[in-house]
């Protein structure tokens, strides 16, 4: 018999990585668009692309959703757009090394927000200072972070807190894909005022179009899917700490994809991030075995409904 998916933590720990390992090639492939459409034309193209994909493979038929259903799907598309634009706004101000950092506030504080038990705590200390060396490591030897990308990145810290927040809103009351379809479409009705001269623009060029849509599925389809289905999977605080891979595979994007060296403090935050995420993911396997509480919302924070 099939296990349900609440009691298989290592598909959702594989979901996480599959999704950390799709971002930092679609933020690659983005930084290529900036130069051309500016950060929210390239957000903006980047969700409209991904809601057109996913909308015509899940097929949602949201006029039979309800009240709490349809808030639900509307607030996460919010945050979608928002913690999407402002990123893509910081990253075009600073690099991507301390922006990857400082935005993991924002997950960091949830999970030391819902966590119940010193052992949760001590983990997700261990991923914060991994945050840290790996925001130390960026600003050696570095110009100064421009104080406008940094405001943009801690908005976008907040919006991604609100994000893990509504993806697992969503995936509780919305069955399959149906919910991030919705939730895409929304984030891209918002963004039609800062998406329209990018859209004009890469309509005369198809090769601006084609890296827009490769952006589109690696940085949105791919990632957010497996997340909301990784959210079905593992408590929202073990989610949030298991994202702190997310900078550790960015690192090594940028070793690969952009040369960037891979210094010892790097590595350093590698291993304390991999480290907690590990023990976390140990101590969720504990607490199943052991019949503790599981689940999404093992410590909810009140939501609107």
């Amino acid at each position: 018999m099939q296990k349900p998916a609440a009691s298989s933590p290592l598909v959702g720990v594989a979901l996480v990585i599959g999704s950390c390992l799709s971002l930092p090639f679609g933020a690659a492939v983005a930084a290529q668009l900036f130069p051309v459409l500016g950060p929210w034309g390239v957000t903006s193209l980047r969700v409209a692309i991904a809601a057109v994909l996913l909308v015509v493979i899940v097929r949602p038929r949201p006029r039979k959703w309800t009240r709490p259903q349809w808030l639900a799907a509307v607030l996460f598309g919010v945050s979608l757009a928002a913690m999407n634009g402002f990123f893509y706004a910081a990253i075009d101000r600073i690099p991507l090394g301390p922006a990857v950092a400082i935005e993991f506030l924002g997950p960091l504080v949830l999970a030391a927000v819902l966590t119940r038990k010193v052992s949760d705590f001590t983990w997700v200390g261990v991923a914060l200072l991994g945050m840290v060396v790996l925001g130390i490591d960026g600003l050696i030897g570095a110009e100064p972070l421009d104080p406008l990308g940094v405001v943009f990145i801690l908005i976008a810290a907040g919006f991604w807190a609100m994000y893990i927040r509504m993806s697992a809103r969503v995936g509780a009351l919305i069955p399959g894909s149906s919910g991030l379809a919705m939730g895409l479409v929304v984030a891209a009705v918002l963004l039609i005022p800062v998406g329209i001269p990018a859209a004009s623009t890469v309509a005369m060029d198809p090769q601006l179009l084609l890296l827009a849509a490769i952006t589109a599925v690696l940085s949105s389809v791919i990632p957010y899917s497996f997340e909301l289905a990784a959210l079905r999977r593992l408590p929202q605080r073990v989610f949030g700490v298991l994202l702190s891979l997310e900078p550790a595979f960015a690192t090594l994007a940028g070793w690969l994809i952009l040369g960037q060296d891979a210094t010892p403090l790097r590595l350093l935050a590698i291993a304390l991030v991999i480290a907690a995420s590990v023990g976390t993911t140990l101590g969720v396997r504990r607490d199943r075995r052991d019949g503790g509480p599981s689940g999404p919302f093992t410590a909810p924070i009140p939501l609107p409904d």
